[in-house]
């Protein structure tokens, strides 16, 4: 059964705005139960889960933001961009909505790098993450392979080609990194389009695309975070994403200890929107594993 959509003008007019570090965010929390941080990619924006949205409020408190940079949230031009300033905004919305409980964490693209960041911070007891399930994203500098585009921003030219980004520009790239059969519709590419386009967007691209540099800068910590297996983690992955798919998952399956790992055939970058039922199920089954009582070992 499809998932109900939320058009963007609906998303647009549910959120809500607080200040970070003189900023002005927005983002979006409904239902109740556990609370579950959703953390989105590149370049788009927290309307990435919308599909998923509605269900999941059903089970748990969920919670969302724009971050720095992105969507419908401040996109100051003089500021250097961070992944680790993106972990500290997470942290700043959940204390802002007095969150005190451990927290569950659904991420993709851009956010799977803020969500690692964040796991090390739970070794650090600086939070307290309950579980991760990661959806396409570069968890490996080394399994990364970036889109023209992308590589292109990180040239010395990439302030120019950033303020020449347009929606044409990002239905190619696009076209590139969705499966072959779940390609976004054209009215889908105006959403994703205004969604960049918005605070003048465009002309921070390059300053946003620092975090693969940074991923590599990070590497050691946030992949011994993952490491350290005590908190379950989950990858549902789109296998025929060029920039993270199967290949990634391979290299996950040789590093991670005892590795929880799904392949979902021909969908691309973008599984929560390509095929969220699938995502849905597969995230529903993860968390209701957690759940279960511990297996009783008798001894004699």
């Amino acid at each position: 059964m499809a998932l109900a959509e939320i058009p963007l003008c609906i998303w647009r007019k549910r959120g809500q705005t607080f200040e970070f570090r003189g900023q002005a965010i927005r983002y979006w929390t409904a239902g109740q139960g556990e609370p579950l941080l959703l953390i989105h990619g590149f370049p788009s924006a927290s309307w990435d889960w919308h599909y998923l949205w509605q269900p999941l409020t059903q089970r748990y408190r969920v919670i969302a933001c724009d971050m720095l940079g992105f969507g419908d949230s401040a996109k100051p031009v003089s500021h250097a961009y961070s992944l680790l300033e993106q972990a500290d905004l997470q942290q700043a919305l959940l204390e802002h909505l007095d969150v005190g409980q451990p927290v569950h964490l659904l991420a993709h693209d851009y956010g799977d790098s803020v969500a690692q960041e964040l796991l090390a911070r739970h070794y650090e007891s600086q939070i307290n993450i309950a579980s991760c399930v990661f959806l396409n994203g570069g968890l490996f500098p080394e399994t990364h392979r970036p889109v023209l585009m992308q590589k292109l921003l990180l040239s010395p030219l990439g302030w120019m080609i950033g303020r020449a980004f347009s929606r044409d520009g990002l239905v190619k790239s696009f076209r590139q990194i969705f499966g072959p059969h779940t390609r976004p519709s054209e009215s889908e590419m105006d959403d994703f389009w205004s969604l960049i386009e918005n605070n003048h967007g465009p002309r921070i691209m390059h300053k946003l695309i620092t975090y693969i540099p940074e991923r590599r800068t990070r590497r050691e910590r946030w992949v011994g975070a993952m490491q350290r297996g005590e908190v379950p983690l989950r990858v549902i992955d789109g296998e025929v994403d060029p920039i993270s798919g199967a290949h990634m998952v391979a290299r996950y399956r040789e590093l991670i200890p005892e590795p929880d790992t799904v392949l979902l055939s021909d969908i691309g970058h973008y599984p929560q929107i390509e095929a969220p039922c699938q995502v849905l199920k597969h995230y529903l089954a993860f968390r209701d594993r957690l759940m279960l009582p511990p297996l009783k070992v008798a001894c004699s």
